[in-house]
Formats: C-alpha cells, structure tokens, sequence
C-alpha cells in the first residue's frame, strides 16, 4: 500500500533477515538519511546501504534470495514487515522484490527518538563467548531483533525468511550459562 512505502521512506534504519549458505537465519541493521530506503514502485523496494564487510549479510544478498525486512519507528512505536527476493545487489545496496508488506501492532515497542548519524571508523571484535561489557548491555535491552526462517530458505525456490522484533522492560532478554 502506499501508506506503507511512504513510511520505509522517513526511516533511518531498517532490519534485514537473511540466510547463509548453511541455512542460518541473521539479523541485520542498515542505516542511511531519510530516504536511503524507498519504494519506486509498489511492489519494489530499493535499500541504499551496503552492508559492513563483516556482517554475514554482505555475503548473503544474492539475486532470488529470500529476505525478510522491518521498518520501525520507535518514537511513533510503528513498524511495518516485509518479505521479498532480492531482484539485484551492487555496491550501493539492494533491490527487493515485495511480497508482502504489512503493519504490526505497536506492543512492546519503547518510544525513543532515532537519528541517522554517519558512519565512522569502527573496531570488529570476535569472540566465542560474551565479555562482561556485553552482558551488561544484554540486561540492559529493552528491545531486540531475531531473524528466522523456514527449512530450505537458503535456496531461490524457497520463501520464509522473517526478522522481527522482540521488547519488554529490563531483563526481559536473559544470558543463561556460558
């Protein structure tokens, strides 16, 4: 709907689902100034933002691929999923063949202002389990984004892929064990 493609296009951020090449479903976070993410037509959406070379979505953005998207908008505590296939990828971004396009209810969305704000120079860290700093900001969340798909949405044939957003007070999100 139009209402839905004039909104992908006020956001500053938007959440991408993918899947690797051994079926594994990620959660990705894209960003770029109003209008980086825009519907040409009504069932297109164009994503100008690359991933970061180590998120496993730059890696995944294969033509005929499934993907799932989320828009939100946190200070309004609206959002709006997507699913598609990715139609063409290039080294500014994506284009997404839409599938469906459709509202979620505001629950548990915690109202704050998101600016875009431009990238800087960032260190990647990895690790094979969590640092004290990251656990503390794990306590800390009230919000959270999973991705996940159905068997078989690692290939062209298949659709499932989905990313979606999870919310609740402190402490809703928990570390169990190592």
């Amino acid at each position: 709907p139009q209402q839905h493609r004039d909104f992908v296009a006020l956001l500053p951020f938007i959440l991408v689902g993918s899947v690797d090449a051994q079926g594994q479903a990620w959660a990705s976070a894209l960003a770029g100034p109003a209008g980086f993410a825009h519907s040409p037509e009504p069932r297109s959406l164009r994503i100008d933002a690359a991933a970061l070379p180590h998120d496993p979505l730059a890696a995944n953005l294969r033509s005929g691929m499934p993907i799932g998207l989320l828009g939100i908008q946190p200070h309004t505590r609206r959002r709006n999923r997507m699913n598609g296939t990715v139609r063409e990828a290039d080294a500014q971004g994506f284009t997404v063949a839409v599938e469906q396009s459709f509202g979620n209810c505001p629950k548990y969305i915690e109202p704050r202002e998101v600016r875009y704000a431009p990238r800087t120079a960032g260190e990647v860290a990895r690790s094979t389990g969590l640092g004290d700093k990251a656990r503390a900001c794990i306590a800390r969340a009230d919000t959270f984004f999973i991705a996940t798909a159905h068997p078989g949405a690692g290939t062209a044939t298949a659709f499932g892929v989905d990313v979606s957003h999870r919310g609740g007070p402190a402490g809703f999100v928990r570390i169990d064990g190592e």
